[in-house]
């Protein structure tokens, strides 16, 4: 049987981190993405290899939405070059950042930079990427916990990430003839470096998420990492235009 492909975006770490290392161990070839931590991705690279997978890392910066054809030509590049294939199987839209502000504090620099990297980049990206994803794949779109519940502070970053799931939906209705499903996984709070690892170093935030949370605990990465896994896998399948909460029911 010929071996899956995922590209995966914002490999380098956190979430990205975990769901490669989760693909690699179920066989999956990994193509990762990194923005400027050059050398964290080359370590995910050498762990996703001992695992048994081939892997590759590529500088991207998903911001950088004119940056994106001369992306893909690495990609297809990356692709004969190692493989000797044309196209990989399964894109992971998830590098991202986030934007802590009021409301009437949020700035058009941020807002802006939420549009560009949480919108703006997952469109062009994956449309520039679709001639290289193979028939029968699959697209999964990151999005958060927020876009269901309101925390204050986190409007610019939560409405890109709700326009992203509409995206979602007419990405699944406009693929749907190429065989090609598209959901979009939502975690709640996880302990990660992303915010600068707030939910995972402050005790008090850490605290406050798990007592909002029906399972009474904070999310680790590998609750994410094996669901994007499983959601890559042939079990799923028949799950398509799925908004997928994975937050250990917060705020219910």
């Amino acid at each position: 049987m010929t071996r899956r492909i995922a590209l995966i975006t914002g490999g380098s770490r956190g979430l990205g981190r975990n769901a490669a290392l989760k693909l690699a161990a179920r066989g999956v070839d990994l193509i990762l993405t990194y923005r400027n931590q050059r050398a964290e991705a080359d370590a995910v690279v050498a762990e996703a290899q001992k695992l048994g997978a081939r892997a590759v890392a590529l500088q991207l910066d998903v911001a950088d939405a004119a940056s994106f054809p001369v992306f893909a030509a690495q990609v297809k590049a990356q692709l004969q070059s190692v493989w000797q294939r044309e196209q990989f199987n399964y894109l992971l839209n998830n590098a991202g950042s986030g934007a802590h502000a009021a409301f009437a504090d949020t700035t058009e620099a941020q807002f802006d930079q939420m549009m560009a990297i949480h919108l703006k980049g997952v469109f062009f990206l994956t449309q520039a990427l679709l001639p290289l994803l193979a028939d029968g794949g699959r697209i999964l779109n990151v999005s958060t916990g927020l876009t269901r519940f309101a925390l204050p502070g986190y409007a610019a970053y939560a409405s890109m990430k709700g326009a992203v799931e509409v995206l979602t939906k007419y990405l699944a209705k406009e693929l749907g003839p190429r065989g090609i499903a598209v959901n979009v996984l939502a975690p709640g709070a996880i302990e990660t470096d992303f915010g600068g690892g707030a939910v995972r170093d402050n005790a008090q935030l850490n605290a406050f998420v798990a007592a909002q949370t029906a399972l009474g605990r904070v999310g680790q990465p590998d609750d994410i990492g094996d669901l994007i896994a499983a959601l890559f896998s042939d079990d799923a399948r028949w799950i398509n235009a799925q908004r997928i909460e994975a937050s250990g029911g917060m705020f219910l």
